[in-house]
């Protein structure tokens, strides 16, 4: 089992819709893929067409609480191999609870180890907080969408610093699978300025798909459907395609 954190601390990157369609497209090539909704708003819940607030289960709330075990709330998407640990706003008051719990970094590694998919990919939260070290201490790789406009760069530091801190005192094999580009416009010196300032930092950690400006992208989680069911011939979808081979390319070595 390969657990991927998708993360960055800047809101908007387009963290959720890696991870809902990364996870649609590895589902599709067949591998059994599991999402963790870690981020409190609950993104990647409601763009696969699951009512946070009409949730009549236990959530990963209860989950980290101890008040439920995985098993116990993973639901099924529409798209086969693909399935959700969900979340609800709930979980924002987790972020307090976890501060007084003993091993606290470990809460979210030892809620996920009995599990037996082929891929966990974690959508985290928009900050680097308790939730997104409890990702970091349960992945094995960290995958970083970052948008190429004029702050991309702002930030990754302390990102890259915290994957580092967290690799030095509880995770040995934590691994920076790669850096992905979203919101690219090959039509613009900016994205291609971006790109430039990226891979002069990165080098081979960059992907060589990125994501594109794509309405089509944009538009499908407020249909409730991975890019895959709402237009497997955008732009979009092609990327995140590409993207999943990529991964599987680099994890598979």
């Amino acid at each position: 089992m390969i657990t991927i954190a998708v993360t960055n601390q800047k809101g908007g990157v387009g963290k959720t819709t890696t991870t809902i369609n990364l996870g649609a497209y590895l589902a599709k090539a067949g591998k059994a893929v599991l999402l963790v909704d870690l981020d409190p708003q609950g993104n990647a819940t409601s763009g696969l067409a699951i009512n946070k607030s009409g949730l009549e289960q236990k959530t990963m709330y209860e989950l980290l609480r101890g008040e439920a075990t995985a098993a116990d709330i993973i639901l099924p998407t529409s798209q086969k191999n693909l399935y959700i640990l969900p979340t609800s706003t709930e979980l924002a008051a987790s972020e307090v609870e976890l501060v007084g719990v003993e091993a606290r970094e470990f809460v979210l590694k030892k809620a996920l180890a009995t599990l037996t998919y082929d891929y966990v990919l974690i959508d985290c939260p928009p900050s680097l907080s308790l939730l997104t070290v409890n990702a970091l201490t349960a992945a094995d790789k960290v995958l970083i969408p970052v948008q190429t406009e004029f702050y991309a760069l702002e930030g990754l530091g302390q990102l890259i610093d915290l994957v580092q801190r967290v690799r030095a005192s509880v995770n040995p094999h934590l691994e920076l699978l790669g850096i992905l580009m979203t919101m690219y416009d090959s039509r613009t010196s900016l994205s291609t300025a971006v790109q430039a300032e990226l891979l002069k930092h990165f080098d081979s950690k960059v992907f060589s798909t990125h994501i594109p400006r794509n309405i089509r992208l944009a538009e499908a989680p407020s249909y409730g459907k991975t890019i895959a069911d709402h237009d497997k011939w955008s732009k979009g979808a092609r990327a995140y395609k590409s993207l999943a081979k990529e991964v599987q390319e680099r994890i598979d070595g």
